[in-house]
């Protein structure tokens, strides 16, 4: 008779705590948590792409100099934004410095600048625009810039919907009593107008 009423307060207990853990995932305890992880790896892919952008400049610049010699302080622009675009590291640990990531967009935007000039000095010679090797990487650069700027699309969002869950009921509750530590997250739309557009870019 004991072990049967053991039996059945254990089976409640674990029923009532199933339940209320139910109830607890259906008031989005979890949200918070969620949503900052996904705004992390949407950060991730932002990074991704302003690598891969970064990885091409070499072989762009090279391929330039050796039609459009004449064009060194043009080149030379290129190669100094890029230094200082990957000189500035923005991870998940410091993605909550928000002068750190104006610095990080910043050099990136001055980048994305000194290659668009590059571009138009290309125009200016006939064998440059016509080699295969600058063709190929010139469309590569422009599906990379178009990437970035989707990436950098969702993340905006990502963040805007982590802000969101934190600022508003129920996800203030939770924030103010188990994620206190997590903090409003900084974006692209305090340091670039228009960041939330995924244009289609073409360097012509």
């Amino acid at each position: 008779m004991t072990h049967s009423r053991y039996s059945y307060r254990l089976q409640w207990r674990l029923a009532t705590l199933l339940l209320m853990s139910w109830l607890l995932a259906g008031c989005g305890i979890n949200d918070i948590p969620t949503y900052d992880e996904q705004a992390k790896a949407a950060w991730g892919q932002v990074e991704n792409q302003y690598q891969r952008r970064a990885d091409l400049i070499p072989n762009l610049v090279e391929t330039v100099r050796a039609y459009a010699q004449h064009e060194r302080e043009t080149l030379t622009a290129v190669i100094e934004a890029r230094a200082r675009a990957t000189s500035i590291q923005v991870d998940a640990g410091t993605l909550d410095d928000p002068q750190k990531l104006q610095q990080y967009q910043q050099a990136q935007d001055q980048l994305s600048g000194a290659l668009s000039r590059l571009m138009v000095v290309s125009e200016r010679y006939p064998e440059l625009k016509a080699n295969q090797n600058f063709l190929t990487l010139q469309s590569q650069l422009e599906g990379t810039e178009n990437r970035i700027a989707v990436a950098r699309r969702d993340f905006i969002a990502a963040v805007e919907r982590y802000n969101t869950e934190i600022r508003t009921f129920p996800g203030r509750i939770w924030h103010s009593v188990l994620y206190r530590d997590l903090p409003v997250r900084e974006s692209f739309e305090a340091t670039s107008q228009g960041a939330e557009q995924a244009p289609q870019v073409k360097f012509q």
